[in-house]
């Protein structure tokens, strides 16, 4: 949907662990990070998508995150919500075992606009 006159959105994928992650026996956290590599292959891979950065936050931060300050973010120009829609969606549908992503991550979309700086 985007065209030369229409800016792309700016949106903050905000993501937290859970505790059903801290809660997985430790031979069975790997494939948690498997389907997260999955995730983000699959929103970098969304047409229109322009991954500009990612953020890890878990050197200083440790636990669960239900809210600010998340566990990771991304950072991504998306053409419109229909597609920021179909990035989150993949946190449902990514399979992890049994269960699917949603069941250790939640993720929460921050959608803008680029902040552009006078000269």
């Amino acid at each position: 949907m985007s065209t030369e006159n229409t800016k792309p959105l700016r949106v903050l994928f905000c993501v937290g662990v859970t505790q059903t992650f801290f809660d997985l026996p430790g031979d069975q956290i790997g494939m948690v990070w498997e389907a997260t590599g999955e995730m983000l292959k699959g929103i970098a891979g969304l047409e229109g998508v322009k991954v500009l950065g990612t953020m890890d936050d878990d050197q200083i931060m440790v636990g669960t995150s239900a809210a600010f300050p998340w566990t990771c973010y991304i950072l991504a120009d998306v053409p419109d919500i229909a597609t920021v829609t179909a990035a989150c969606n993949l946190f449902r549908v990514t399979p992890v075992g049994a269960h699917r992503l949603w069941r250790y991550m939640r993720v929460e979309a921050r959608v803008g606009r680029e902040l552009v700086i006078p000269e």
